[in-house]
């Protein structure tokens, strides 16, 4: 592992660490919002790219409006109204995506706090603890991420959380991939499978309304591989109010084992992601209303640069009992993986 010297963030230093396998992968993390940073991954040839979209100053990622690699937390996703109610008791969140709430808070969220790093055997733990009643959750909090690499090309994020209360607890990383390299242009090329026949469709505001609907016969059916343009902007409500795909999809199988939920392919074919995760959902966000911007090495993002599968439990969970629970507490533990493997 290698540990640089980034920046600070107040009077806390910040740094980098880089993990590499025998194969030449690599991936860059940050304790500063426990942040993956460059993910380097091989191609079927050996060839290495960085495939996810980010920055390269620490500067750039105290704003980072589009999450960039981003552990979002307490709740990933979107919480309807920016309330919920659990044990009778009625918590007020920050109204930051119209009426709703939307990762928690942008400004003060996991991913814009400096977390304790522990280097452990073929990864590093980043450690944060939040109090009682901050940013609207209650409970006092301690949580852990833990980055590893595979030897056969996997990067394994590992979740863990314990809440002195009962509370809503539903973490992910929000990277944005493109399997060309940052900076390659549209994903629209790419090919996706996901290994779900149902998802959760949703209001104007992106709030499910609580239904579990079939893929079949709509443009929300990856079941089989395809192409992520080729129906991306077709005549259906669903994508219509999105903007293209930003929405839950139902993993099958859900039994709380890691199993394969999707895979990724480049137009080529030459670079293909598998994604693993014990969660129940997963939000494929094909970056709709990313701006333009500069990324890493001067590279220009624009709409759709890079596509997001954040692993999850489902949108608004916290407001629909029937979705699968995300309410952890003193006799519940959070722990979660979820790993993107390279093939």
């Amino acid at each position: 592992m290698i540990k640089d010297f980034w920046g600070k963030v107040g009077d806390r230093d910040v740094y980098l660490y880089t993990l590499e396998n025998s194969r030449g992968m690599k991936v860059t993390v940050s304790d500063f919002g426990a942040l993956l940073v460059k993910v380097e991954a091989p191609d079927k040839d050996g060839n290495c790219a960085d495939v996810a979209l980010g920055y390269d100053s620490l500067d750039r990622y105290l704003v980072n409006g589009c999450f960039h690699g981003a552990v979002i937390g307490p709740n990933a996703n979107r919480i309807g109204n920016a309330q919920y109610t659990l044990n009778g008791v009625t918590y007020q969140l920050t109204a930051n995506d119209g009426k709703n709430n939307l990762h928690s808070h942008r400004e003060l969220g996991l991913h814009k706090r400096v977390w304790d790093a522990h280097e452990i055997d073929n990864g590093i733990l980043f450690t944060l603890r939040m109090k009682d009643g901050e940013l609207g959750f209650g409970g006092n909090k301690i949580f852990h991420v833990c980055y590893g690499i595979t030897q056969d090309n996997g990067l394994v994020i590992t979740y863990d959380a314990d809440s002195d209360q009962d509370t809503i607890i539903n973490l992910t990383n929000h990277c944005y991939f493109n399997l060309d390299g940052q900076g390659a242009g549209s994903i629209e090329s790419h090919k996706l499978q996901l290994l779900a026949s149902a998802y959760t469709p949703a209001d104007e505001g992106s709030i499910p309304y609580g239904d579990i609907l079939t893929v079949e016969g709509t443009p929300m059916d990856f079941t089989q591989m395809q192409v992520i343009g080729d129906r991306i902007d077709a005549d259906f409500e669903q994508l219509q109010m999105a903007g293209g795909y930003d929405h839950n999809w139902v993993c099958n199988n859900f039994d709380g084992s890691v199993r394969k939920i999707a895979v990724v392919k480049n137009a080529s074919e030459t670079r293909t992601m598998e994604v693993y995760t014990d969660l129940p959902g997963v939000q494929f966000y094909s970056g709709n209303f990313m701006t333009p911007d500069t990324g890493k090495n001067g590279a220009k993002y624009d709409k759709r640069s890079g596509l997001a599968l954040e692993t999850q439990f489902y949108p608004d969970t916290a407001n629909k009992p029937q979705f699968p629970s995300a309410v952890f507490g003193p006799v519940r533990h959070y722990h979660t993986t979820t790993i993107y493997r390279f093939v």
